[in-house]
C-alpha cells in the first residue's frame, strides 16, 4: 500500500519565504488575504540558506519560481559533510539549461512533464526526488549574478525514521561549449561509494550543419569496468526515441514528447528567423524503474556524433544519483559568464 494511505510516525515540515525556519506555526501571522513575505531577495554575490533541518527526515518536494536562471546555484549538504552533494545552476538542475529562452520554436512555454520533475508554463520548477538524511539537511542558494534577484520557493518533507540503507541524493553539473571534436562528452565520473545512478538531463546546441546529431552513443562503466557494461546505440535511443525523434522518417520533423521517465521536451531555435539557425534541444532520462547499481564507482559518457562522424556541439548536463557518504567532492563549476546560454 502506498505511503500516502498509511498513518505513520512522521511529521511534515515546510520551508518557504513565509516560514524560513520551517517550524510548526511559523508561517505568516498577518491573517486572511495578506502577503507579508512571499519571496526572498538574494543579493548579488551572496548565499542564503533555504533549509536547515535536523534529522532524521526526507525532502519530498521542491518548488521554485521568480528568478530561476543560471546565476542561482543550488547546493545541498547532507549530515554535515563539509562539501555539497548537490551543486548545479538552478535552471540546469531542473532540465532547463537554456534559461534565457522562454519560448520554444512553436511560440509556447516548454513543459517538462515527468514523474520526477515538472517545468510548468512560466517556469515553475518542481522536483519530486526523495532526499533522505539521517542527521541534517542544509540547502542553500547562491546568487552569482551582478544584481539582486527574487526567489519564490517552498520545500516540503517529513521528519521520520530513515532506513540505514537509504542512499543520499547527489547531482553534478557539466558543460562543454563546444564538445571537443572526436572526444566523448563526460556526463559524470569520479563517483566513489556504493549506490545507484538515477538519471540525467541534457541540453544540446547544434553548431554547424545538423547532420543527424543523435548518432552519439551512451556508455556506462560500473565499478572498475575497463569497457562499458551498459551501452546504448544512439542519443535519441537513450532518451527513449528513435530515428532522430521523427526527423529521419515519415514527417521529417523533430517532435517533442514528455513521458514519466524520459523525453525530449523542448526545441528552441526558429530556422525561419534570420541568423537563428542553431537548434537547441532539452532532454531527460530518469532511471527510476531501472536504477543503475554500482558497488564503488560509476562513470557515464555520451558521444557527440552525426552521420559524417564526430561533431562539436554545445553539451550541458546534470547527472543524478544516490550513494553512501562520504562522497567525493564534485567537479568545480564553470564561472558564471561561461554558463551563459542563449
Amino acid at each position: 500500500m502506498n505511503n500516502y494511505c498509511m498513518i505513520q510516525n512522521s511529521k511534515t515540515f515546510a520551508f518557504s519565504a513565509e516560514n524560513p525556519t520551517g517550524v510548526r506555526a511559523g508561517g505568516s501571522q498577518g491573517g486572511d488575504c495578506t502577503k507579508l513575505r512571499p519571496t526572498v531577495t538574494i543579493p548579488a554575490g551572496e548565499t542564503v540558506t533555504l533549509v536547515d533541518a535536523a534529522g532524521p527526515g526526507v525532502i519530498q518536494h521542491m518548488w521554485f519560481t521568480g528568478y530561476v536562471g543560471h546565476h542561482f546555484i543550488i547546493r545541498m549538504y547532507w549530515d554535515d559533510q563539509e562539501y555539497p552533494s548537490v551543486e548545479a545552476p538552478l535552471s540546469a538542475f531542473f532540465g532547463c539549461a537554456y534559461d534565457e529562452n522562454f519560448v520554444d520554436r512553436d511560440g509556447k512555454y516548454p513543459v517538462l512533464n515527468s514523474a520526477m520533475m515538472l517545468v510548468a508554463p512560466g517556469r515553475g520548477y518542481n522536483s519530486y526526488f526523495e532526499m533522505p538524511f539521517h542527521k541534517r539537511a542544509r540547502i542553500t542558494m547562491e546568487n552569482r549574478g551582478d544584481k539582486d534577484e527574487e526567489l519564490f520557493y517552498i520545500i516540503t518533507g517529513a521528519y521520520q525514521e530513515i532506513p540505514a540503507e537509504a542512499g543520499y541524493f547527489h547531482a553534478t553539473y557539466r558543460q562543454e561549449h563546444p564538445v571537443q571534436k572526436g572526444r566523448t562528452y563526460t556526463i559524470v565520473d569520479g563517483i566513489e561509494g556504493r549506490g545507484q545512478f538515477v538519471g540525467v538531463t541534457l541540453a544540446t546546441g547544434m553548431n554547424g550543419n545538423n547532420s543527424c546529431w543523435v548518432e552519439g552513443e551512451a556508455r556506462m562503466y560500473l565499478d572498475d569496468d575497463p569497457y562499458p557494461s551498459i551501452h546504448y546505440t544512439g542519443t535519441e535511443d537513450y532518451f527513449g526515441g528513435s530515428y532522430g525523434f521523427g526527423n529521419d522518417i515519415i514527417i521529417k520533423n523533430y517532435q517533442t514528447f514528455s513521458g514519466l521517465y524520459t523525453g525530449m521536451y523542448a526545441i528552441y531555435g526558429d530556422n525561419r528567423e534570420f541568423y537563428n539557425g542553431q537548434q537547441r534541444f532539452l532532454l531527460y532520462h530518469f532511471h527510476i524503474a531501472d536504477p543503475i547499481r554500482f558497488e564503488n564507482k560509476f562513470r557515464m559518457t555520451l558521444d557527440n556524433m552525426g552521420w559524417t562522424g564526430p561533431r562539436y556541439d554545445d553539451y550541458t548536463s546534470v547527472a543524478y544519483w544516490y550513494q553512501t557518504l562520504p562522497s567525493a567532492p564534485l567537479m568545480p563549476l564553470p564561472t558564471d559568464a561561461e554558463m551563459c546560454m542563449r
